[in-house]
């Protein structure tokens, strides 16, 4: 299983290298009917603070997500490794991973941005294998820091999910009426300023490397932070 979700992870990045956003956003089943507004040009609003909780690194170390939240334009996902929806986890893989290649072109964003990717499945998503899921995107010598997270139990990470409105649902057999081993969500992204506050939540329909990008631009704009 480890080495089938280093390949996967292997294979995500190399499309997303080769690919364009359309084609990213296409590949996810969604069609962007719409240009991307000029970083700048308008305001992302507070929504609400951003939620704290209980999490481990993929050292296993416990951490306070909130050290994860601030001090960074963040960009934050709920995942699980073993998602096999195009329009699910590996599509906001492919985003994030597209969003990190495109940030280290300026060597500026480094202490700017971060990418951070949360599962709702501790019991398999341990920190060994969120290490082996994140591959080279989630290494120290990036450019752009991408954080890949867990909880220890269900009893962690339930506070944090029903704080940010991400739901998520264990299928079930409908005869035996037993786990399937499979979890079914809607993908939710947000994006959230150097001081602890969401100011955007992206579904699959939004959720384009280029307006994700402008969007990042235009919070660090809003904090004086000089582009290239």
């Amino acid at each position: 299983m480890l080495l089938a979700l280093a390949l996967t992870g292997a294979g995500m990045a190399c499309a997303a290298e080769s690919h364009s956003s359309r084609e990213i956003t296409e590949q996810a089943g969604v069609i962007m009917d719409f240009e991307p507004s000029p970083a700048g040009s308008y305001k992302l609003y507070n929504i609400k603070d951003a939620p704290d909780g209980k999490v481990l690194d993929t050292d296993g170390k416990a951490r306070s997500l909130s050290e994860f939240t601030g001090d960074k334009v963040t960009l934050l996902s709920f995942i699980y490794s073993s998602c096999a929806d195009p329009g699910g986890c590996p599509f906001a893989y492919l985003v994030f991973h597209t969003l990190q290649n495109r940030l280290e072109a300026h060597p500026e964003f480094k202490h700017s941005v971060r990418l951070v990717s949360l599962s709702f499945d501790p019991r398999r998503d341990t920190p060994e294998v969120l290490k082996l899921y994140a591959g080279d995107s989630g290494k120290d010598d990036r450019g752009v820091q991408w954080d890949f997270l867990t909880t220890t139990s269900l009893h962690d990470l339930i506070p944090i999910l029903d704080a940010y409105g991400q739901d998520v649902y264990f299928d079930v057999d409908p005869v035996t009426r037993k786990p399937l081993g499979t979890l079914s969500h809607v993908l939710k992204v947000f994006l959230i300023d150097r001081h602890h506050v969401i100011r955007e939540i992206y579904t699959t329909a939004y959720l384009s490397p280029d307006v994700v990008y402008n969007d990042i631009l235009t919070l660090l704009m809003e904090e004086g932070i000089k582009l290239p």
